[in-house]
């Protein structure tokens, strides 16, 4: 499939302006502009401009509430749950980061689970605000029906991401950023668009079978989740999908397991609410409340030269820590440019 390459600056204005194009206010725009070409920096490309067209089907569905007005529901020193409103979750789960450093600079930390929302994107961009404040950082969320439980053959759950991230010295932040399932479906759109079968363990067909077309979801299969099959211990993959699904989902009062609103046009979204939207959970936490942040980091490096200097299986270059691959593929594409999808372009560009 041919690529264009483009400058993410270039890609965040475009980006800015279809949102501002569609009614977005600019401080909601600018940020998701952010967001999506930072998707696109790090290689994310399943969760950068590719993901533009679906945020604005949903707002011009009613679906994401572009006027939104976020508030907290329940507050206490550490604490708060925030109602979006309906809101675009590329926000809203900053807004709830910024909630969450606030009172983790007063108490040592701080937790906001969020209802109410829509899919917020990579979960690296809300979770690494926390850096520059010499905290850890946590985002998680729920997401559209599309994983099916260890065992069984219908979706219950989403890839439910989960990232930490943490300074580390010298060194790139340590950024832990992952699906619970085996593949996020966004590597599936970039197969099925890429004419390519998936790989084996990523998802199976309506019956259970593994399989490997990159439409199968279309097709009433279901993704995998982390671990693809019982050999391989999908029961943890299952057990982390279920965890993210309960901190953003039960704890926060938004829609869990079936009733989650999907972002994918192919779900049904005539499922009665159990909840309000889509739920985030995020965190914040000062180093300095267990450690000094500078002896934290000095550690971190030890901590990083360990692992790098471990013996390497044949074949292998470098042993990365997680967040590595997508530091240094953000470094090469803020110098080279971005090499956006062709269709993906062409459906941009169509956008403005």
């Amino acid at each position: 499939m041919n690529k264009t390459m483009i400058g993410h600056e270039k890609l965040r204005l475009l980006i800015l302006q279809v949102f501002l194009k569609n009614g977005f206010p600019k401080e909601v725009a600018e940020i998701a502009a952010l967001n999506l070409v930072k998707a696109d920096l790090r290689g994310i490309d399943s969760h950068g401009a590719a993901r533009l067209p679906g945020y604005i089907r949903l707002a011009k569905a009613g679906r994401i509430n572009i006027q939104a007005e976020p508030k907290t529901t329940r507050d206490t020193f550490s604490t708060a749950v925030l109602d979006a409103d309906g809101g675009l979750g590329l926000w809203t789960a900053k807004e709830a980061m910024k909630i969450a450093i606030e009172k983790a600079e007063k108490y040592g930390s701080g937790w906001v689970a969020v209802n109410n929302s829509s899919h917020f994107g990579i979960a690296a961009a809300h979770a690494e605000m926390a850096i520059e404040k010499n905290m850890i950082g946590l985002a998680m969320t729920n997401a559209s029906p599309l994983v099916a439980p260890a065992g069984a053959t219908q979706a219950y759950l989403g890839t439910n991401p989960v990232c930490v991230a943490m300074p580390a010295g010298k060194y790139p932040p340590f950024i832990l950023d992952m699906a619970t399932a085996a593949a996020a479906n966004g590597k599936l759109e970039i197969a099925e668009r890429n004419g390519k079968p998936i790989p084996h363990g990523w998802a199976q067909t309506a019956e259970g079978k593994h399989t490997d077309e990159a439409n199968t979801l279309k097709k009433g299969g279901t993704l995998l989740p982390l671990g693809s099959h019982a050999d391989g211990s999908y029961h943890k993959g299952y057990g982390l999908g279920a965890l993210v699904d309960i901190m953003s989902g039960v704890l926060s009062g938004a829609n869990f397991g079936i009733w989650v609103p999907p972002f994918v046009s192919f779900l049904d979204v005539n499922r009665k609410d159990v909840g309000k939207g889509i739920g985030h959970f995020l965190g914040a936490w000062r180093i300095d409340a267990f450690e000094d942040a500078p002896v934290f980091k000095n550690l971190m490096e030890q901590w990083i030269e360990g692992v790098k200097s471990m013996n390497k299986k044949e074949g292998i270059d470098e042993i990365l820590i997680p967040g590595e691959p997508e530091y240094r593929m953000e470094q090469m594409r803020r110098k080279e440019g971005i090499p956006l999808n062709e269709k993906v372009y062409e459906e941009l560009m169509k956008m403005q």
